[in-house]
Parts: structure tokens; sequence; C-alpha cells
């Protein structure tokens, strides 16, 4: 992956991951940021991708997010 695409994708993460910030508790952003790269690497929508970190990380961290 070029930088520009990686700087790109870091910044989408952000933008997404700020959502799952303001409402969980406590966690280290990175475990969220590598769950949502890893899935949109793999073709995944946005969307599906945000769900994807949010299920990693309630399943491996234990980080629960209730619903809106």
């Amino acid at each position: 992956m070029d930088i520009e695409s990686l700087a790109h994708l870091l910044h989408e993460t952000a933008d997404h991951h700020a959502a799952f910030e303001a409402v969980a508790p406590p966690h280290d952003w990175w475990d969220w940021y590598a769950a949502y790269m890893s899935a949109r690497h793999q073709g995944r929508t946005a969307q599906e991708a945000a769900a994807a970190a949010g299920r990693y990380m309630e399943e491996a961290k234990h980080i629960v997010v209730s619903p809106a």
C-alpha cells in the first residue's frame, strides 16, 4: 500500500473510531484501528468494517458498547 492510500485509510479509520470512542468505555484505540483496517483491507465497506471492529472489541477485548 502506498503512503497516500495508507494516510487516507488512517484518516477514514480515525473518523469512524470517533463514533465508537464517544460511547465506549476506556480502551486502546489501536485495537479498534487494527480490526477496522483489517476489514477494509479484506474489501469490506466502511460500515461493515466499523461493525467488525466493534465485534472484535466486544469478543476479544471485552469492551462492550450498548446499542443506541
